[in-house]
Formats: structure tokens, sequence, C-alpha cells
């Protein structure tokens, strides 16, 4: 009698499948993997397996999450990796139904998200040109935020960047985004000065080890001893938090991507494309772009109920 395949094999052949079809990043794939594990075990410890998961099963693991108090937003992301693994599973013959396909995800109120004013972010760019422990970190700094307020970029895409990529002063900088997606997006002239001055210091260094220790100089913009050879996310998400409090600013409120929600939101304050944002930001679906236009309608709303001469006025 044949073994039946564990569901950690299966999980690893959607996976794989992903990246090589359908062009999944890495961290889009980790993501629908734990996603997946995390199923895979709640059905293992009652006697159950992903092949032969029923629907009421998966709309019992659903309530589960729902009672560990886990986040609408979160339940419905773990009910579209098993849409697509089941998907998966239909296509290569080892299930005959899609048995999460029936089921109605988790209402998911779409949060506009946080940003911050002009002069928050220009209270940011100030603290990177002060804060570091030399000169090399405090122009790495100012690299790493001019060029995240002036594109816009995931932190991914950000701390990744190679090298190669700003060699010959470009006033345009070519971006590998999700999906292994190429787009191309502007350089600030804040951003260009930047990456000069970063650029010249890290090359002196990079040459220092080359003779002193015969070190081969690294592919990426912003080297690191990490495995992955690069700054880190986590690394560079600690970092924003330590530039917000030297600007005065909650750290609570400031994360990387603030800066890419503060990029796309002062674009379209001073007339921006919608459609040119989103090529900016590489959004596959402007439905994901239009978010921004709520938060101008937020404001909007504020300052009307805030500053209009009849709010003030008693009903």
């Amino acid at each position: 009698m044949q073994a039946p395949v564990p569901d950690t094999r299966r999980i690893a052949a959607f996976l794989d499948a992903q990246a090589a079809e359908q062009g999944a990043a890495r961290n889009t794939r980790l993501a629908y993997g734990r996603d997946l594990a995390d199923a895979a075990g709640w059905l293992a410890q009652r006697g159950g397996a992903l092949a032969s998961a029923t629907r009421p099963e998966i709309e019992t693991y659903l309530t589960h999450l729902d009672a560990q108090g886990l986040a609408p937003a979160t339940r419905a992301r773990r009910l579209s990796a098993l849409r697509q693994l089941y998907r998966f599973a239909v296509d290569e013959g080892w299930r005959a139904d899609n048995p999460a396909l029936p089921i109605k995800g988790p209402g998911k109120r779409r949060a506009l998200p946080g940003t911050l004013s002009m002069a928050e972010v220009d209270a940011l760019l100030a603290a990177a040109e002060t804060h570091g422990r030399g000169a090399g970190d405090r122009m790495r700094n100012t690299c790493l935020m001019q060029v995240l307020y002036a594109t816009g970029l995931r932190v991914t895409e950000l701390v990744s960047l190679p090298v190669a990529a700003v060699r010959g002063n470009p006033q345009l900088l070519l971006v590998r985004g999700k999906g292994d997606k190429d787009r191309m997006v502007p350089l600030s002239p804040p951003a260009r000065a930047a990456i000069a001055a970063w650029l010249a210091h890290r090359d002196a260094e990079a040459d220092r080890a080359r003779i002193e220790t015969g070190a081969r100089p690294s592919a990426f913009l912003f080297p690191s001893r990490s495995k992955a050879g690069h700054l880190t996310r986590i690394r560079f998400f600690t970092l924003i938090k330590e530039l917000s409090l030297a600007a005065g600013l909650d750290p609570a409120r400031v994360t990387p991507h603030t800066l890419r929600h503060a990029f796309a939101t002062h674009l379209l304050q001073n007339g921006a494309d919608l459609r040119a944002i989103q090529t900016l930001l590489g959004h596959a679906d402007i439905a994901t772009t239009e978010i921004y236009t709520h938060i101008l309608d937020e404001r909007l709303k504020r300052l009307v109920l805030e500053r209009h001469p009849l709010a003030a006025r008693p009903g």
C-alpha cells in the first residue's frame, strides 16, 4: 500500500509552483507557507490532513481562528491561501474539488494606511543626517531615507537594491518588485546627492577591505554581514524607530511602510495622476492605489469640521 504524501510535501510543491508559474515573491511564498502550515497542524491534531479536509473542517478551522482573536484580515488571508492550495490540488489531480471555494470569508474592513505630514517627513530626513555612530552610518541612513521617500519603494526592494542600479548617477532607478516585475522610478535631486555621497564612502570602504583582507565587494548598495548579504528588513525597521525618536515623533506611528504611504499621499495632494502613482508603487490593481484618495477625503472632512466657521456654531 502506498504511503500517503505528507502535507509538508504538498505545501512545498504548491510553493514551488507559485514561484515558477505565478512569479510569487519570496516573502509572499513565506506567508503562504506559514498560513498553510498552521492549517495543516490544526488538521493533524484532529487526525486530518489537507488532502482529505472537508468544507465543514475548514469552516471549523476558521471559527477556531476567530476564537483565538485573529483579525478578519488574517482569517481572510488564511482562507485565500487554502483556496489557492486546493486550486493547485485540483489541477494536479490529488483533489477532485476545492472545499475552500464556497466558504464566505470574514468581512474585511479596509483600514486607511497611516501616513505622515510633509513637515514630519522633513524631520525624519533631518534626523537621518545626524543619527549614527559615524559619518558612514549617517550617510547610509540619509541615503536610505531619501531614496525611500523619493521612490516609495517597498522595504525589501529598498534594502536589496543592487549597487549596479545606481552607478552613473541615474535620474531613474530600475526596481525589481513583486513577482519579479521591473519598473522605473524617478530619483529626486536630494536622493541622487545622498546616493552619490554614500556610494563614494561605500566604495572606499570596499576597496580598503579588499586590500586588507581580500574581501570581495558586495553586489548590494546597502551591504551587511547578514545571511542575505544586505541590510535586513528587521534592522531597517529598528532604524526607522530610532530616527522617529530623534525627530521627536511617536515611533508607534512610523514604519518603513508609513514612508511609502507618505510618498503616495503627498504626490496625490500635489496633483499627481492616480495611474502614475499606481505605476510608481508597483500596484497590480489600481483599486489598491485608490485607497489614498480616501485619505484625502478624510482630511477634507476634518478640515471642514474643524475650520469651517459654521462648524463652530451650536446646532
